[in-house]
């Protein structure tokens, strides 16, 4: 089956058709768990590959880290055609960038030699139908691959956007149609702020996972999204992450990324955890968690419950603002 989009790009599901099941992903002996209805094992933590993989100093260092990550056993990739070193600020003790790294690039120098091996995702943004299928054609290239294993649709927001999202031919259609056309094996949606939208979204078509940031990633303490998203992907299997764990240890005293990393790990309902990564060290730290990794007991669970609870009265943070962009360096 082939098919063209944008402007003449020939996309096959040859190689896609032969890359089902779990062949070619190796966990190194990471635990693992079914993500949703996909008949994929994914390890329970995901390479994400936001500002902070693009803040990396040199292109070599971020090519060593991948590869040292899928050596390892993190197979699972996430990345979007936004994410590069201009969307957020600086992280602290990082220079003023020399020229743009896109997060894409970055990642396709090793994808084209070792797609086989890796879980492939990333997300468009675009909610006009000709841009969203420029960025998805534009992401296949610089990803250096003819197939996705997952595409999802980046940042829902509101009810509005779903709506928008959800007429004929928008950016709902595209998705199911890439994903019939095997340009890509899965489809998906990320959210930040609005549970009822993320609710929304879940019943508007098929979609196969949900990414969706922690309750301490707030506008407002009055949506529970975790519970929300966990009550949908369980009715609907759809493969549930969560994001933005490690956030809070910016802002609140004490707090350390183990830690928070745990505490995420032990919530139950969620698949997997989408941890931010920029650094071979950062990937040796999440191993080792995941290698030795017990669920926390509902005491410890509580104790940092009740450390993270100033952390939600910080409403004018710049990531709890809707001028917040996804794949800021702290994830």
């Amino acid at each position: 089956m082939k098919t063209s989009i944008g402007s003449g790009l020939v996309l096959t599901g040859a190689n896609l058709l032969a890359h089902t099941g779990d062949e070619g992903y190796d966990p190194k002996g990471l635990p693992t768990v079914m993500f949703g209805r996909t008949g994929v094992h994914i390890p329970k933590i995901v390479l994400g590959l936001g500002s902070r993989f693009c803040y990396m100093d040199t292109d070599q260092e971020a090519y060593d880290m991948l590869n040292f990550a899928l050596d390892n056993g993190f197979y699972y990739w996430d990345t979007a055609h936004t994410y590069d070193n201009n969307i957020a600020s600086l992280p602290p003790g990082k220079p003023e960038p020399k020229e743009l790294v896109l997060s894409e690039v970055r990642t396709g120098e090793v994808v084209k030699t070792r797609r086989k091996e890796i879980f492939l995702s990333t997300k468009v943004r675009a909610r006009e139908p000709s841009e969203a299928m420029k960025q998805i054609e534009l992401s296949l290239k610089r990803l250096n691959t003819d197939r996705l294993d997952m595409l999802k649709i980046h940042e829902v927001s509101t009810i509005d956007d779903v709506n928008h999202m959800s007429r004929k031919g928008n950016l709902i259609d595209i998705l199911l149609r890439m994903k019939e056309e095997k340009v890509t094996r899965f489809i998906g949606f990320s959210c930040h702020a609005n549970a009822e939208a993320a609710k929304e979204m879940a019943n508007r078509a098929p979609f196969d996972s949900m990414l969706i940031a922690m309750n301490h990633v707030l506008w407002s303490g009055k949506q529970n999204r975790q519970e929300v998203a966990c009550a949908v992907t369980k009715e609907k299997k759809i493969g549930h992450l969560l994001m933005k764990a490690v956030r809070p240890k910016e802002t609140v005293a004490g707090l350390q990324a183990v830690d928070l990393v745990k505490y995420a790990l032990s919530l139950e309902g969620p698949d997997a955890l989408v941890l931010g990564m920029d650094s071979v060290e950062v990937v040796k730290s999440n191993l080792a968690i995941l290698r030795n990794f017990q669920k926390l007991p509902p005491e410890r669970m509580q104790e940092l419950a009740l450390q993270l609870a100033p952390f939600y009265r910080h409403e004018h943070l710049p990531w709890m603002q809707k001028g917040y962009s996804d794949g800021h360096w702290t994830c």
